[in-house]
């Protein structure tokens, strides 16, 4: 089969490493790829939003199947594209997306079905917007409404902060449009966890467990970031709660959005948080999470592409999906100033030497090829997964693959993986 993957970050590329271990993978096409993706497929030069050209390149090519990595194409509607024109493709289509597309739809579709989520509001009003969170105890939640690069998302201590926040995401348009409407919640307290689930518009089967790094520096300080790194299993989630999470979230969020004429193929993501009053959604996303992704698909036992082929075709309740009994550690490698400014073009060393173990997996987010060398390309540049046979294991290959690879003003973070509850 000639396959064809959406988007150019380290959720891609560990989502064509793990496609090219499949027997029916004959060809594999990036688009539009990085350096690192450049050595397990084809880059194409085509971006991720510029869905004609990519409708165009997969007739032309006679691509067999096509997987959308990223939140923007699926938001825009690029699976109702691919479908128009009779091809196969990975993802929700556009009326599906809008999970992710909108968290005032999201929370509103959690409130019809009994979906158990944080109280919130939603204002396209500023004034009413500032007069609600003054008159509400803190801390709050202030969410732009869109996608925002995960990073649209303020906590508010004081009332001072939640005036700022609504300042920066309704008047001062930092996310775009994507400010147009914000949702002020309720501050929850607790763990977080990432549940990505395969889903084929009925059925819904989850991946194991993940528990992501957002903030920039150690101890969950400094700026939300697209995330500094993750570990799978999470400590917390146990059978237990993920059977409490397939009753009360997960098959009545899947079946809400087919009751809606919103039918959900492709990974449902869904950010949870273990509350003093049991689980809570926090978000949904529309595709796989990055970098949960780099940790998840390396325990992944079965073929990849016959499971997403199986959602396509509705079949997904006929899969047996296996996962191996490990644990994976992903400690991203950033360019020092992420996530506001920094360089790029630093030339990156030691990824010959990281290649030659079996219990380490680089996967390239911002690289690029320059005079012959990989060099940094943007602000999460590489993460670096560790394999072990549980999570302390896993952390210490990580963190010796973080020795190993190596570039100016490289940036990270010294606690992923650390026992916090």
């Amino acid at each position: 089969m000639k396959i064809l993957v959406v988007g150019s970050g380290g959720r891609e590329h560990a989502i064509v490493w793990k496609l090219k271990q499949s027997p029916k993978a004959d060809k594999i096409y990036c688009a539009p790829g990085n350096a690192g993706i450049a050595q397990d497929a084809q880059c194409v030069p085509i971006g991720a939003m510029e869905i004609d050209k990519l409708v165009d390149f997969a007739k032309k090519e006679g691509i067999d199947f096509t997987v959308i990595g990223m939140d923007d194409p699926l938001v825009a509607g690029v699976v109702d594209a691919f479908e128009k024109e009779g091809l196969r493709v990975f993802g929700p289509r556009k009326n599906a997306a809008i999970v992710e597309g909108s968290k005032a739809f999201s929370k509103e579709l959690m409130k019809k079905y009994g979906i158990p989520t944080a109280k919130y509001e939603t204002f396209s009003d500023y004034e009413k917007a500032k007069s609600y969170v003054l008159g509400h105890d803190v801390p709050l939640v202030v969410k732009a409404d869109g996608l925002a690069l995960g990073k649209g998302v303020i906590i508010c201590n004081t009332h001072e902060e939640a005036v700022a926040a609504l300042d920066e995401i309704m008047v001062d348009k930092k996310f775009g449009k994507s400010g147009n409407t914000v949702v002020i919640e309720e501050f929850l307290t607790g763990p977080e966890v990432s549940v990505l689930s395969f889903c084929d518009g009925k059925t819904v089967v989850p991946m194991v467990s993940a528990q992501d790094h957002k903030r920039a520096f150690d101890n969950d300080e400094g700026l939300n970031t697209g995330g500094m790194g993750t570990f799978s299993p999470s400590r917390i989630y146990t059978k237990e709660i993920n059977d409490e999470c397939m009753e009360k979230i997960f098959k009545p969020t899947v079946a809400a959005l087919a009751n809606e004429g919103r039918p959900f193929v492709g990974v449902l993501y869904f950010g949870l948080m273990l509350t003093k009053d049991g689980m809570k959604v926090i978000e949904y996303n529309a595709r796989f999470g990055d970098p949960e992704t780099q940790v998840i698909l390396p325990r992944l036992k079965s073929d990849l592409l016959e499971i997403m082929e199986s959602c396509v075709d509705g079949t997904l309740d006929k899969m047996e999906i296996e996962w191996y009994n490990n644990a994976a550690v992903c400690v991203v490698e950033a360019s020092g100033g992420y996530p506001v400014s920094y360089d790029k073009g630093y030339v990156i060393t030691g990824l010959e030497e990281a290649a030659k173990r079996d219990d380490i997996i680089v996967f390239h987010a911002g690289t690029a090829l320059k005079d012959g060398k990989l060099v940094t390309n943007g602000g999460r540049v590489l993460g670096i997964t560790g394999i072990g046979k549980d999570i302390d294991e896993a952390r210490k290959k990580a963190y010796e693959g973080v020795d190993i690879v190596d570039f100016e003003k490289k940036h990270f973070r010294h606690d992923i993986g650390i026992k916090k509850y």
